[in-house]
């Protein structure tokens, strides 16, 4: 884990961030981290990229090396999954790095999910992108509460999850400005 852990970090100090970012809690069993962005597009489209992770999410943080094997089902009971490709003559995997919650075409999608490395602890956790209308488009706030047993200190782990969502978070918008460029031009 520890590895995984130093791998987020680094990527993280590389990637320009383009949202506000903030662990706003932190204490001996969890973390909530908060972040938001202003995106220049409508709901509608936002949440259709949102539920599409594969055009959005960094490969980099996924386990099989590339995004296109992500997926989400947007509705409740819907996996945010990952197909993880055969390799060497050996079959096919797959992960589930959650499970939708709550879905709102166009308002929210919440996922209960320990993402990446904290799915080997013993934590719970809650993804809520929620989307709201703005002066050019709409703000998106990510919330990630996370709870439970980590063999590594919340307030440790907690801004190297940070970095990682708020990563997420500014692809997601440059993903929708640059599809919302497309369909005007």
């Amino acid at each position: 884990m520890r590895r995984a852990i130093l791998f987020l970090a680094s990527l993280g100090a590389v990637v320009p961030l383009h949202s506000r970012a903030a662990v706003t809690a932190s204490g001996d069993n969890g973390f909530v981290i908060e972040s938001g962005v202003d995106i220049a597009a409508d709901a509608a489209s936002v949440y259709a990229l949102i539920a599409d992770p594969a055009r959005w999410w960094s490969g980099a943080h996924t386990y099989s090396g590339s995004a296109a094997n992500l997926r989400i089902d947007p509705r409740a009971g819907g996996c945010f999954c990952e197909t993880l490709p055969a390799v060497g003559g050996k079959a096919a995997g797959s992960i589930e790095h959650g499970r939708v919650i709550y879905a709102v075409p166009g308002q929210a999608l919440r996922i209960g999910g320990a993402l990446g490395p904290l799915q080997t602890e013993g934590v719970v956790g809650t993804l809520d992108l929620a989307i709201k209308s703005a002066d050019k488009g709409v703000h998106v706030t990510l919330t990630y509460v996370v709870g439970g047993y980590m063999r590594m200190a919340p307030d440790k782990l907690a801004p190297l999850v940070d970095q990682v969502l708020s990563e997420q978070l500014s692809r997601l918008k440059q993903a929708a400005e640059k599809s919302g460029q497309r369909k005007e031009g």
